[in-house]
């Protein structure tokens, strides 16, 4: 249904021949899609070209108001040496949602798979192939109307751009330490907090350096009414094991409605894990922790999957949780899901697209 033309680089760049030194978002591949909008025209020219750096001019609107909206979703290389993608068409789904509250056109999601698909076929080579590798993918969007004014831009550039991504957890599934954040706040109802967008990530950037002074690896969010309820961990959701339920802070507009936080419950009901979506208190969790309640915590997304909690910091108290090792239902629904993502167990839901 769409012919997406495609030019391929006339010189290709060499590719990492060491798949244990990747790292995360510093190496990109060859080529990129592109489309764009104008209004009264709407999405035009998708194309897949060469890698490379746009011309801005200094007064481009996404660069004083910021109108900017992106995605973040990976491309796995199986055992069989086919490639395959994981619940694409929902972060498109997501994308769409974020550009409404943005004041930003929506994307055709079948448009923007085959788009995809035209890129990962030029740009196969680039999928890694070593345990715990993937193609990292980054769908965005920006205003491009060249004038200052607080406005909705008239024109706007999507484009994809993908990064081979070493193993998240190259040394094993690793606890890590949160500080629970008692002061500032990242997004309130009603505002932008569901959207993936860049200022989301910006306002979170100084509680993240308060959190490393400390010792700590992540920033877990309080809602920003009250500041007493939980909301989420810097880029993951947050999930809390008690012994009768596990526990997720619900989608009330002020935190990302993740996909692999949708994966999660949907994969742990499967399991006859009884899921709350609720609101839940800071000081619910030490309570359950005195009491011995709380058995497990980790955060969830794109990049890392499932990340265990081994120590909570809130105030001037800590805890330890799981003996500040990984519980056992973490352990269980990482494995399950990467699983699915690799090709490697059985996927009941229907969330894997093949390439092949």
């Amino acid at each position: 249904m769409y012919d997406i033309p495609v030019t391929l680089t006339s010189a290709p760049k060499p590719k990492p021949q060491d798949e244990s030194k990747l790292g995360f978002g510093q190496i990109f591949t060859d080529h990129m899609f592109i489309m764009d909008y104008a209004l009264g025209r709407g999405w035009f020219d998708a194309r897949v070209v060469p890698y490379g750096p746009f011309t801005m001019d200094p007064a481009c609107t996404v660069l004083h108001y910021a109108q900017e909206i992106f995605e973040g979703m990976k491309c796995y290389r199986r055992k069989d040496g086919g490639l395959q993608l994981f619940r694409p068409r929902d972060n498109f789904a997501r994308m769409n949602r974020s550009a409404v509250r943005m004041g930003m056109p929506e994307i055709d999601i079948e448009e923007a798979m085959a788009g995809l698909t035209a890129l990962l076929r030029a740009d196969a080579d680039w999928v890694p192939s070593a345990p715990g590798t993937s193609l990292y993918i980054r769908p965005t969007m920006i205003a491009t109307d060249v004038m200052l004014g607080v406005h909705a831009s008239h024109t706007y550039r999507f484009y994809i751009i993908c990064s081979p991504s070493g193993a998240y957890y190259a040394k094993g599934l690793a606890p890590v330490g949160i500080y629970v954040e008692p002061e500032l706040v990242r997004a309130v109802r009603g505002g932008v907090g569901f959207t993936k967008t860049g200022g989301n990530y910006a306002a979170s950037i100084l509680a993240g350096a308060i959190a490393e002074e400390k010792g700590y690896e992540q920033v877990l969010w309080l809602d920003g009414k009250e500041n007493r309820y939980i909301e989420e961990v810097g880029s993951m959701n947050m999930f809390f094991k008690f012994k009768d339920a596990l526990i997720t802070p619900p989608l009330l507009g002020s935190i990302l409605g993740g996909i692999t936080r949708d994966s999660i419950i949907k994969l742990a009901r499967s399991m006859g894990v009884n899921v709350e979506e609720r609101r839940l208190t800071v000081q619910d969790v030490f309570d359950a922790s005195e009491s011995g309640d709380l058995e497990e915590a980790f955060g969830s997304g794109t990049a890392a999957v499932v990340s265990p909690v081994g120590r909570l910091c809130w105030k001037d108290r800590e805890i330890e949780i799981s003996g500040g090792k990984i519980g056992a239902l973490t352990q269980k629904l990482y494995d399950t899901l990467t699983g699915i993502q690799y090709g490697e167990r059985e996927d009941p839901f229907g969330w894997v697209v093949r390439l092949d």
